[in-house]
């Protein structure tokens, strides 16, 4: 084995034995340096020599599936490289990768990881002008996707090599073709840890879409702290539920499982259905297992009971998850939906791993080897702040940069920091507590209102799918906290809807939190699927004056507001 392997194991088998020690992890583990490293070469290879566990396990909606080897994997990987390099395609040669969950996105994310190239991963629901934007902003040498997709490349022509999963239309090259290619390819060059490896396009909710440059080491290396707090162990059967072409996908569907040995589960579902989804957890002994906010919100609505599961670890990312679907969890299966933080441009940061006592409400701790930090508005340390990570102590898990500096506002990198824009409470415990985005948190009556706070208390009610909360122009209070709600299906969105919304939010809300305004919508979102807030206070910083005075906004159709109900007074 080669330096760089020893150095890398030794990294990841100090947080294996540490696994239910996270106090001791967080203060004695030290990332590993390196000059060279390339994840593929140096790690997967050597843990994939004559291993013939299962790797990979994809099950598509018609129930087949295919399950590859470590060993396996690692020899379509030599085929996909010398594929790649039959056409030209070689070291910092950027690829855009847009497939579903097939096998060939992780064949041939190993293969481009393995002949050095940039990866610029791509959601399926891309459409042109957003391709052409990737394209050229990306400066894409090279496209892989699956052949029904191809028609939304035509007359961008910025990609000279292009490959189709599936039937190959004219002008496209066939990827069935890399199974013919030869197994033995080896790289002439190293790759520097400081090379880049992703090139990700944020979701951009608040404005253009940035590239996020991430390196040879920061996501590889980096997601050891995403398998310490996923609470990974060899040999165990890992389900996330994210879509290729974000960052989640390869935080929990590659790196963290892999860099654990343990076995990627996938389902490649056209459309989410949960009972499908339990039914598969069950069949194939998931074990472990990630989804965002809106899947368990969505789990909870069945008999959860009824399947019995392998499950040991349980955990969410994408948004803040609300306390009673953490208990309607643990009441069905004993184990607890553990929190954490992260986001494109870092690997996990804050978390409840395994072993750490978990609070309410609470995302947890800085993670082993993730310097965070709370500064407040002038710079300073302080018990709530916008969630920083300090520069000073090489925080390997952290991008190397925006590429091209869009939309990237002067104070992301500085003062020795980089920003997150999301802001946190300390207690004096340590664990940090979820605000809310800096832009999001605003004032009434000079109080400062969470608006996740508000939408925890919301998502209870049972009438409510997903809510929203912005601040409203108000002529005394400067503004009152609004909620955009998303009914359930079937529930008509009348004022008895809104009474008993809002009755419900009065009874656990202090005076001053209190929602005051209620409309229902259906919610806008990214196509990462995160609400877009931003989309909603616009909305509500540009509504016209209306009868009662120029700080009155008039009223909208559909909209409610606390003064229609006497009950309420």
């Amino acid at each position: 084995m080669s330096s760089q392997t020893d150095r890398f194991l030794a990294a990841r088998d100090q947080l294996l034995q540490w696994r239910n020690e996270p106090l001791r992890a967080t203060q004695e583990f030290r990332w590993p340096s390196f000059e060279h490293f390339n994840w593929v070469r140096d790690y997967f290879d050597v843990i994939a020599r004559d291993n013939h566990n299962p790797a990979l396990r994809v099950v598509a909606g018609d129930g087949s599936e295919e399950i590859l080897t470590f060993a396996q994997l690692s020899r379509r990987s030599r085929q996909v490289a010398d594929f790649l390099a039959a056409q030209g395609v070689g070291p910092g040669d950027r690829i855009l990768l847009m497939l579903a969950n097939i096998v060939p996105l992780w064949e041939t994310m190993l293969g481009a990881i393995r002949l050095g190239a940039v990866i610029i991963p791509a959601t399926t629901l891309l459409e042109r002008e957003e391709l052409r934007d990737r394209l050229e902003r990306g400066h894409a040498k090279a496209v892989v996707t699956n052949a029904q997709l191809t028609d939304r490349f035509a007359g961008l022509g910025t990609a000279a090599v292009r490959v189709a999963v599936g039937d190959a239309p004219p002008g496209w090259l066939g990827y069935a073709d890399s199974h013919e290619a030869s197994a033995d390819f080896a790289a002439v060059a190293a790759t520097r840890a400081d090379d880049l490896l992703f090139l990700y396009f944020t979701s951009g909710t608040t404005a253009r879409p940035k590239l996020v440059a991430h390196t040879q080491v920061s996501y590889p290396v980096g997601h050891l702290s995403t398998m310490y707090w996923l609470g990974l162990r060899p040999g165990d059967v890992h389900l996330n539920l994210s879509s290729p072409g974000w960052a989640k996908h390869a935080w929990s569907s590659f790196f963290a499982p892999w860099n654990a040995q343990a076995c990627v589960l996938s389902l490649n579902y056209e459309r989410f259905d949960a009972r499908k989804v339990l039914d598969q957890m069950a069949r194939c002994g998931v074990t472990t297992f990630c989804a965002p906010p809106t899947v368990w919100r969505l789990f909870i609505q069945h008999d959860l009971k009824s399947w019995r599961l392998d499950l040991r670890e349980a955990t969410s990312a994408g948004e803040p998850l609300n306390p009673q679907v953490i208990e309607c969890v643990r009441d069905a299966w004993g184990v607890m939906v553990r929190d954490g933080f992260g986001q494109t441009e870092t690997t996990a940061q804050v978390g409840n791993p395994p072993g750490l006592p978990i609070k309410p409400g609470s995302m947890g701790r800085p993670l082993p080897g993730c310097p965070v930090t709370l500064l407040d508005a002038d710079g300073e340390p302080t018990d709530e702040g916008e969630i920083c990570v300090d520069l000073a102590r090489q925080p390997l898990a952290l991008m190397r940069g925006y590429l091209d500096g869009a939309g990237l506002a002067p104070h992301v990198m500085a003062d020795g920091y980089y920003h997150t824009g999301d802001i946190a409470s300390r207690d004096a415990d340590g664990y940090l507590t979820y605000v809310g985005r800096r832009d999001d948190v605003f004032k009434s009556s000079d109080y400062r209102i969470s608006p996740f706070e508000l939408e925890s208390i919301l998502i209870e009610h049972d009438l409510v799918s997903e809510a929203a909360i912005v601040p409203s122009p108000d002529p005394v209070r400067l503004a009152v906290p609004k909620a955009f709600v998303e009914l359930v299906a079937g529930v008509a969105p009348d004022g008895e809807a809104a009474l008993s919304i809002l009755r419900h939010a009065r009874g656990r809300l202090s005076p001053f939190k209190r929602i005051r305004r209620i409309e229902f919508v259906i919610l806008p979102k990214t196509i990462s699927g995160k609400i877009r807030r931003v989309a909603l206070r616009k909305s509500e910083e540009g509504r016209a004056a209306g009868a009662a005075g120029p700080a009155v906004p008039a009223r909208k159709p559909g909209e409610f507001w606390e003064e229609d109900f006497p009950e309420l007074r």
